[in-house]
C-alpha cells in the first residue's frame, strides 16, 4: 500500500508543468482531507521548483484547498456518520483515531493536520462524534498551514537545493516540528493558567 502511495506521489510530480497544474493542486488538497489517498506534498513541490518566487502562494493555496475538504469530511461525518468511515479504513483504525479524539480532543486534530497520519481519518471522525466546528477549523488551519507553509517557504529560500532534503525527511521533520509545536502550546497553556492563577487567586 505504501509503495503504490509513493507511485501515486511521483505521478503528480510529472504533472507541474500542465497548463493545469495548479487547479489539479487545488483538486487534491481537497480530496485528501475527505477521500483521497495523495498527498498534495509532491505536486506543490514540483510545481514550486518550477517557480520558486510562487512557492509560498501555492502552500496558501493548497492549506485553504486542504481546510474546505477537512470541513467538507466533518459536514459527511455528521451528515452519513460511521457507514462512510468504515468504507475508508477498518474498524479497528477507526477505533484507534476515536481514542486519540476522546484522549487529546483538539490536539488529535493539529497533529494529524500536520503529520503523514491520514487527515480525512480525522477529519470524517470529528463530524461523526460533533466535534465543535470552530476549533476543528482552527486546528485544521494551524496544523495544515504550519505543513505546507513550512515546503513553501523552504522552496522559497533554498529553491532546487532543498528538493532532496524534503523528498528524504519529510516525515521526520513533519514529526518533529509537530514535536515542538505541541511543545510551544503546551507551555502556553501552562502559562496562561498560571497568569489565569495569579490574577484570580480565590
Amino acid at each position: 500500500m505504501f509503495e503504490l502511495l509513493l507511485r501515486l506521489a511521483d505521478w503528480t510530480e510529472t504533472l507541474a508543468d500542465s497548463d493545469w497544474a495548479v487547479a489539479l493542486l487545488s483538486l487534491i488538497a481537497v480530496s485528501e482531507s475527505v477521500v483521497s489517498p495523495i498527498p498534495p506534498d509532491p505536486l506543490l513541490i514540483a510545481i514550486g521548483l518550477t517557480d520558486p518566487d510562487s512557492a509560498i502562494w501555492l502552500a496558501l493555496l493548497v492549506t485553504v484547498g486542504s481546510v474546505i475538504g477537512a470541513v467538507l469530511g466533518h459536514w459527511i461525518g455528521r451528515k452519513i456518520g460511521r457507514p462512510v468511515l468504515h468504507r475508508l479504513v477498518s474498524k479497528s483504525k477507526t477505533a484507534r483515531v476515536e481514542a486519540l479524539f476522546n484522549k487529546y480532543g483538539v490536539w488529535a486534530i493539529l497533529v494529524a493536520a500536520f503529520t503523514p497520519i491520514p487527515f480525512k481519518v480525522f477529519t470524517i471522525l470529528a463530524g461523526v462524534m460533533n466535534f465543535k466546528m470552530r476549533p476543528f477549523i482552527i486546528a485544521s488551519i494551524v496544523g495544515r498551514g504550519a505543513r505546507f507553509l513550512t515546503i513553501g517557504v523552504l522552496i522559497f529560500a533554498f529553491g532546487e537545493s532543498v528538493q532532496s532534503f524534503i523528498d528524504d525527511n519529510f516525515e521526520i521533520l513533519t514529526i518533529a516540528s509537530a514535536g515542538g509545536f505541541i511543545v510551544i502550546g503546551i507551555a502556553y497553556l501552562v502559562f496562561t493558567r498560571m497568569q489565569s492563577a495569579r490574577h484570580n487567586p480565590n
